[in-house]
């Protein structure tokens, strides 16, 4: 997004209460600390929490993004290190800044002002071309609408399996009236007869030719006699809506989801921002996972470990029955393939089984003749489970 006449106004720094040299995680928390009691939702009826809403969400598009932060600092840097002046006076270039450069005494070159070395670091040559749109093939179009951020929580095995989820968000959307047009209904935006539907006007200034948004129809090429009664000709109402968002296989905690274009409505039918989901994803009491792959953690007894057997062991979509090999040592991990999370390229992670012995709590006196007949079968067959532990 090309910077706007208005950053000189606005410091967005301050309406995020944060320093200009915070940093992007300083940023991120401020405003979505800010989001949050500030958010419709959280103020039904208060008009003032609502603008500062649409303010903490600008400022956020712009300092939430490296380059559009840079080429802000960089224009703020410009201006308030006086490489221009407001006097509106002639001889000044249009829109009231007035050249400081001395033209006079040979030490002015051109290329300086329009090709780079401007103060601050900043092109002003790139300054005059974005900031004011100047370029004679640009013009000022509605700006994209601001991109916006949302939170759901998932179980762990909707997660792995994916789903689908419903969220209701509260944010500036299309007019549902006009239809994002601005227009009255009955009527339409007609091409503004100024610039004829460029955005923009030329003009001349000494040797130096320039082109500036129009004023009449503020730089959007189109102007509209009768403004919608609903959105007041912005095409866009603040209301309330619910979007189905596709949870895809195997999403992890953290992750983020765009879903394009269901951000904040842009002006007078300008595309929307974009949607971005955090996906958080709770524990499971059986399962945690490793990549694509699922871990267990299976109970088994002693005699099912010596003997071997086949015992029932659960997955996402059901049960599968794992062969436990005779001798089989307490915990070792025995591998199932294609049960684990399914991948979004087909096919799945493998399910890890990790075999436990499960020590009974207390044994019936048939049990505790039989285990005591075993032991000392045990140690008559020499098993010493010590022998050479502790050796130094």
């Amino acid at each position: 997004m090309a910077p706007q006449r208005e950053w000189l106004e606005q410091d967005f720094y301050k309406d995020l209460g944060v320093a200009s040299d915070a940093s992007a995680d300083e940023i991120k928390k401020a405003y979505r600390k800010l989001a949050r009691e500030l958010h419709p939702d959280a103020n039904p009826g208060d008009a003032a929490a609502e603008a500062r809403f649409k303010r903490v969400s600008e400022a956020h598009s712009v300092l939430g993004d490296p380059a559009k932060r840079k080429e802000y600092d960089e224009t703020r840097r410009a201006f308030a290190g006086g490489a221009f002046r407001g006097n509106g006076g002639a001889g000044g270039f249009p829109g009231g800044y007035t050249r400081t450069t001395d033209f006079g005494n040979g030490g002015f070159d051109v290329s300086d002002l329009f090709g780079g070395g401007g103060a601050g670091g900043a092109d002003i040559g790139d300054l005059f071309g974005g900031l004011f749109n100047r370029s004679p093939r640009s013009s000022s179009r509605p700006k994209r609408g601001n991109d916006l951020e949302a939170e759901t929580t998932l179980g762990f095995r909707d997660a792995a399996r994916g789903t689908t989820v419903s969220l209701s968000l509260t944010s500036p959307s299309p007019c549902t009236t006009c239809h994002g047009s601005g227009a009255k209904p009955g009527t339409s935006p007609r091409v503004c007869p100024t610039c004829n539907g460029a955005g923009v006007v030329s003009r001349n200034q000494g040797h130096f030719g320039f082109s500036e948004p129009c004023s009449d129809c503020q730089g959007t090429g189109s102007k509209i006699d009768e403004p919608c009664p609903d959105c007041s000709g912005n095409g866009v109402t603040v209301r309330t809506r619910t979007i189905n968002v596709r949870i895809p296989v195997g999403v992890e905690d953290g992750q983020r989801i765009r879903l394009a274009g269901q951000g904040e409505a842009g002006l007078r039918g300008a595309p929307s921002g974009d949607l971005y989901v955090t996906v958080h994803v709770g524990d499971d009491k059986v399962f945690t996972r490793s990549g694509n792959d699922l871990k267990v953690e299976l109970p088994v007894s002693f005699g099912e470990i010596m003997l071997g057997a086949t015992v029932s062991v659960p997955t996402l979509d059901g049960t599968v029955g794992l062969k436990i090999p005779p001798n089989t040592a307490d915990g070792r991990t025995l591998r199932v393939r294609g049960r684990g999370v399914p991948k979004r390229s087909g096919g799945a992670g493998d399910l890890l089984v990790t075999v436990k012995v499960a020590v009974p709590s207390s044994l019936g006196p048939d049990a505790l003749a039989k285990l005591r007949e075993y032991a000392d079968a045990e140690r008559a067959d020499g098993f010493r489970p010590r022998e050479g532990w502790g050796d130094q």
